[in-house]
C-alpha cells in the first residue's frame, strides 16, 4: 500500500517487457547526463568570472569617464590661461611701444603708463603663477588617466580570455549533449509509449523516472526496502511495471535485485 491508498496493481496496471524496462535504465542515464550537462552549462566558472570582471569594468569605465572630463576641464582652463597671459603681454607689447616710440611727451602720462606696465607684469606673474599650477593639475590628471585606462585595457584582456575559455567550455557541453540527445531518441524508440508516458511524468516530479532495485535498494531514492515490500515485488509477474514504495520511480528489477 503506498502513501496514496492505493496498491502496486491498482495504481500502476502497467506491463511491459522486462527488456523494455531494462531500456529505461539506460534511458535514465542519458538523461541524467543531460541534466548534469545543463548544470554545467548554467555554472561554468567562467560566467561567474565574467560577471565579476564585467562589474570592475563597468566601475573602471566609470573612474576613466570621470578622469577624461577633468583632464578635459583642465586643458580647457589651461588653453584659457594661455589665452589671458598672451592677451595681457600683448598689451604691456604695445605700451612698451608707444613709450618707445616718444609719443607720449607729458610725464604725466608717462607716469601713468609706467604705473600700468608695473601693473601689467605683476597680472603677468599671477597669470603664470596660475598657469603653472593649471599644468601641474593637468599633469596628475592625464597621469590618472592614463593609469585607469591601462588598467582598463588589461581587464579588457582579462575578459577577452575568459570568453574564450567560456565559449570553449560552451562547445564541449554543446557537444556532449548533442551526442546524449542522439542517444536518447535511440533508446526512446525501444519503450512503449504507455511506459514512456509514465517515465517522463515521474522525472518531471522526481528528477528521475526509473532506478534499479540494486542488492534490495532502489538506486533513486537510495533506501532499502524491507522484506514486506521485498516479497510482494517478487511476487508480480515479471512484465508488471512496479514503483518503488518510497521514492514512487519505477522500480527496475535486474539480476542483482537481491529478490
Amino acid at each position: 500500500m503506498d502513501p496514496h491508498g492505493l496498491t502496486q496493481h491498482q495504481e500502476l496496471p502497467l506491463k511491459a517487457e522486462p527488456s523494455s524496462q531494462l531500456v529505461l535504465l539506460d534511458l535514465q542515464a542519458q538523461d541524467a547526463t543531460l541534466l548534469q550537462l545543463a548544470h554545467r552549462r548554467s555554472s561554468l566558472p567562467e560566467l561567474a568570472q565574467l560577471k565579476e570582471l564585467g562589474t570592475k569594468a563597468a566601475e573602471l569605465d566609470s573612474q576613466r569617464v570621470a578622469a577624461l572630463t577633468k583632464v578635459q576641464d583642465l586643458t580647457r582652463a589651461q588653453k584659457k590661461a594661455d589665452h589671458e597671459v598672451e592677451q595681457v603681454k600683448a598689451r604691456r607689447q604695445r605700451d612698451e611701444e608707444r613709450m618707445a616710440s616718444g609719443a607720449i611727451s607729458s610725464p604725466k602720462d608717462l607716469a601713468n603708463m609706467q604705473h600700468e606696465l608695473t601693473a601689467l607684469e605683476r597680472r603677468i606673474g599671477t597669470l603664470e603663477d596660475e598657469e603653472i599650477e593649471i599644468m601641474e593639475q593637468l599633469e596628475e590628471a592625464q597621469t590618472a588617466l592614463d593609469a585607469i585606462t591601462a588598467d582598463l585595457d588589461a581587464l579588457k584582456t582579462d575578459i577577452a580570455h575568459a570568453e574564450a575559455a567560456r565559449d570553449a567550455a560552451l562547445t564541449a557541453i554543446e557537444e556532449q549533449s548533442v551526442l546524449a540527445t542522439a542517444a536518447r531518441g535511440t533508446l526512446v524508440a525501444e519503450v512503449p509509449d504507455d511506459l514512456l508516458a509514465l517515465y517522463d511524468k515521474l522525472r518531471a516530479q522526481y528528477g528521475s523516472g526509473a532506478a534499479a532495485l540494486q542488492a534490495r535498494r532502489c538506486e533513486g531514492c537510495r533506501l532499502e526496502l524491507n522484506s514486506a515490500d521485498l516479497r510482494d515485488i517478487a511476487a508480480q509477474p515479471i512484465d508488471d511495471v512496479v514503483r518503488c514504495p518510497e521514492c514512487s520511480r519505477i522500480l527496475v528489477r535486474t539480476a542483482e535485485s537481491g529478490l
